[in-house]
């Protein structure tokens, strides 16, 4: 089968667990051409043949907080110098491709294609969970205006698709049909990790906005082991307990499969990892990414982490630390078959699509 697949640029999410998707469609044989954007572009195509670039939207993130103002700026100067002639393009190069199906993560051009050309698409995200699921109040609370405006934008991509493969986490009721929910896609990096309990905790956090958070780690008296507070190190950063560390992929991978507990935003992957590796969490989630909100609200609610709006109070931190063996025993009846259900599930519709059922 010829699949067209979209894979949104806006954060690394959505291609590292694209990636997974596309290798099990070529492996079992399917002939795929992938359209994305931004950075995604970049990481994708060093992986896989086929991979072309598509202007896609992206937020301008500062101080811990999406800044929409900045954002629409930056897109409205992308669109106007470069959309006409790379969406001409994009257009020729499908129509010679003469895809069976589209697959989209959150993409829309490849499903604007697919509606005007009479394709079916099916959905593989989580950001449909917004959607197409009910979500208890005290999820919501607080945040009810951000939640109807994510509502109605995640309701605006891939409407009328042929099914809505969702992955989560966390299993809310569904509220549409031809839903289903499915665990979390993992690298297999994660997978392969082996995982133990240290005594470090993992801090994933930027500078911005965290003036406090080094001495409440300080104070902790615990190892931590931190990526993103300090840039461009070459090698280790060690001042008394805290260890700053240069980024590096399997590092991380390392740091987090034998951490205590993981402090970190709100970021989809990175919660759904600590999940399955059973790993505590405290979320600090992205202002005005009401996405992240969620992700951390239902983490919090399962007992599996804490949400927290920021680090400024050192209690935070501490009332978090108390709370991790009570975290730990309630990840400890987290379990997961690695891909294998979403995988046999995007299948399942591809059958479906072929047999035109």
């Amino acid at each position: 089968m010829r699949i067209l697949y979209g894979v949104v640029g806006e954060g690394m999410g959505h291609a590292t667990r694209s990636s997974v998707v596309l290798a099990h469609l070529l492996a079992a044989g399917h002939e795929v051409q992938v359209m994305t954007s931004g950075r995604a572009k970049a990481f994708l195509a060093e992986r896989f043949d086929g991979v072309h670039e598509i202007h896609g939207l992206h937020f301008v993130t500062e101080q811990n907080r999406v800044r929409l103002g900045k954002s629409l700026w930056s897109n409205v100067l992308a669109g106007v110098t470069g959309v006409p002639q790379n969406v001409q393009a994009y257009f020729d190069l499908i129509g010679r491709f003469e895809p069976d199906v589209v697959v989209s993560d959150f993409e829309s051009w490849t499903y604007v294609y697919a509606k005007a050309h009479g394709l079916p698409v099916i959905s593989v995200d989580n950001m449909q969970i917004i959607n197409r699921c009910r979500h208890p109040k005290d999820v919501t609370e607080g945040y009810e205006a951000s939640f109807d405006l994510a509502k109605a934008f995640v309701k605006s991509k891939l409407p009328f698709a042929e099914h809505y493969l969702v992955t989560s986490f966390f299993r809310p009721p569904l509220r549409k049909e031809r839903t289903s929910l499915h665990p979390p896609i993992l690298r297999p990096e994660i997978l392969a990790a082996e995982r133990s309990v240290g005594e470090h905790l993992l801090v994933y956090q930027t500078a911005e906005g965290n003036e406090t958070l080094e001495q409440t780690l300080r104070d902790t008296g615990l190892p931590c082991r931190i990526y993103g507070m300090q840039r461009d190190l070459a090698e280790d950063r060690v001042l008394g307990n805290l260890v700053h560390r240069p980024f590096s992929e399997q590092g991380f991978i390392d740091d987090l499969a034998s951490a205590r507990a993981v402090v970190a935003g709100g970021g989809f992957t990175v919660m759904s990892e600590c999940v399955y590796l059973h790993k505590p969490m405290l979320s600090v989630p992205i202002r005005k990414q009401f996405e992240q909100v969620l992700n951390a609200r239902w983490l919090e609610r399962l007992g599996y982490g804490r949400f927290a709006k920021d680090l400024r109070d050192p209690a935070v931190v501490h009332d978090f630390l108390d709370a991790v063996p009570g975290c730990e025993a309630k990840l400890a009846e987290y379990a997961q078959d690695g891909n294998a259900e979403l995988l046999g599930a995007l299948d399942e519709q591809l059958d479906r699509v072929a047999a035109g059922v």
